[in-house]
């Protein structure tokens, strides 16, 4: 007589779980087996009524006991072949991000930071003395967002928003948005080349990246409609002074997107992290599909990162979903530097100011695209104070630069996919002066081949 094989590890399950047989106990015992590694990534589970009959429960409890580690992304139901441990996803060591920015005060110009000129930020001291006879926040109860400010955002807001509320950066938006909405194993669209905290944020949550391709005017449509039929879930896009490229969204891309999405229940996630000192004007998604898409607004650009302030308005069940889950948190961004920034949208002279400032972001990059064109490179993009630079080798060009006192940040973590091609990613908000030894020195560095061994 021939041994059956036992069905999916059920004797390492069933000694796993001890007592409580609840779904949420047979679950959890579950993933401590998966997270533990004594269940890998490939490996099949007991059917539903083997696994029940031996824990003597229903069938429904086993049911319910595998939709809740399907749900948390460590299983996957493949039809009649079974339950099976999902591989977890892992980001790119030590991250995209941590692979950008160079240690401060490293360099005498440096380039690979991403942040704007704190010359060009209007003064908060005005805004603050303004709060003076405030009075006092003494309820943890109260709304999380200052309800004049509300007002005043849903007035600015690219389409009326279900909801909407304020949290700490539009770093902190993205990864409640994606925390509430992402779970193991979901396709997720990207532009290539994207953001990357925003791709390690998706990646740490077990996505797998759906990379499309951006040029001007957005996304590539045919790209983006093999991978909205694909299944995906959600995307992730930047609606105007793409970062890295400076490429912004027209009116006529979104609404050709808008017609790709409609139908599908795919989640549009729109960082605007410029705002308004993005030099280009804003085309949402959301103008057609608002039950879909998810705004994030920053203001940090504008009128100063350590505000620490973004807005999340759109679809309410996503904007909710945050809202809820940061009441067990912080519960509310500081309402004290809402009315700050309350102040500073209300008045005339900061207004000014920002707008003096996205000027001189535009005639900034444009002077130093200029410089480089006349060197042969053509940098794409009309937007933002980031520079997409093609060169010939990563490597060499970073250590040429450093030879002469130049930061910049490698493209490598921008970009998605096995295609990626060469670039810089330079950030050109402080560059005023001396722009054509800059840009000999940005066109040198950018020949360089790979063939050649160069010391640092």
């Amino acid at each position: 007589m021939t041994t059956r094989p036992v069905d999916g590890h059920l004797a390492t399950i069933t000694n796993a779980v001890d007592g409580d047989r609840s779904p949420s106990a047979i679950a959890a015992s579950v993933g401590r087996l998966i997270g533990h590694g004594s269940l890998g990534a490939g490996d099949r589970l007991p059917t539903i009524r083997v696994l029940a009959r031996a824990l003597e429960v229903s069938p429904s409890t086993i049911t319910d006991a595998w939709r809740r580690l399907q749900s948390a992304g460590l299983v996957a139901t493949e039809g009649r072949r079974g339950t099976f441990v999902r591989g977890r996803r892992q980001p790119d060591e030590a991250g995209r991000f941590w692979q950008v920015p160079v240690d401060p005060r490293t360099y005498r110009l440096d380039l690979s930071t991403g942040t704007p000129d704190p010359h060009l930020l209007p003064p908060l001291g005005p805004a603050l003395a303004a709060l003076h006879d405030e009075p006092p926040v003494v309820s943890y109860l109260d709304a999380p967002t200052l309800p004049d400010l509300a007002d005043r955002l849903r007035d600015d807001w690219p389409f009326p928003p279900e909801t909407l509320t304020v949290v700490d950066g539009a770093m902190d938006a993205l990864d409640r948005v994606i925390g509430a909405t992402v779970t193991y194993g979901d396709r997720v669209i990207v532009e290539t080349p994207g953001f990357p905290p925003a791709l390690d944020m998706l990646e740490l949550a077990g996505a797998e990246l759906v990379p499309v391709p951006v040029i001007d005017g957005g996304p590539e449509l045919s790209s983006l409609a093999v991978a909205v039929a694909g299944g995906a879930t959600a995307l992730l896009l930047q609606p105007r002074s793409h970062n890295p490229t400076g490429w912004s969204m027209d009116a006529d891309r979104v609404a050709r997107i808008a017609d790709l999405l409609r139908g599908t229940d795919i989640l549009v996630i729109e960082d605007d992290h410029s705002g308004t000192v993005a030099g280009a004007p804003l085309h949402s998604i959301g103008t057609h599909l608002p039950s879909q898409v998810v705004h994030v607004r920053s203001f940090s650009k504008a009128y100063g990162p350590d505000l620490r302030l973004a807005a999340l308005g759109g679809t309410a069940s996503v904007v909710d979903a945050v809202v809820h889950r940061r009441q067990l948190g912080p519960a509310w961004s500081s309402r004290l530097l809402q009315g700050v920034l309350l102040h500073l949208l209300s008045d005339p002279e900061a207004d000014r100011l920002v707008s003096r400032a996205a000027a001189t972001y535009t005639a900034r990059r444009e002077a130093i695209t200029m410089a480089l064109a006349e060197r042969g490179i053509t940098i794409p993009g009309r937007s933002g104070f980031n520079l997409w630079m093609p060169i010939a080798d990563e490597t060499n060009a970073l250590i040429a630069l450093s030879a002469r006192g130049i930061g910049a940040a490698p493209g490598s973590p921008f970009q998605v996919g096995p295609n990626r091609a060469h670039h810089l990613r330079l950030t050109v908000s402080t560059v005023d002066d001396d722009i054509d030894t800059l840009a000999d020195d940005l066109a040198e560095a950018a020949s360089i081949p790979a063939g050649r061994r160069m010391r640092s």
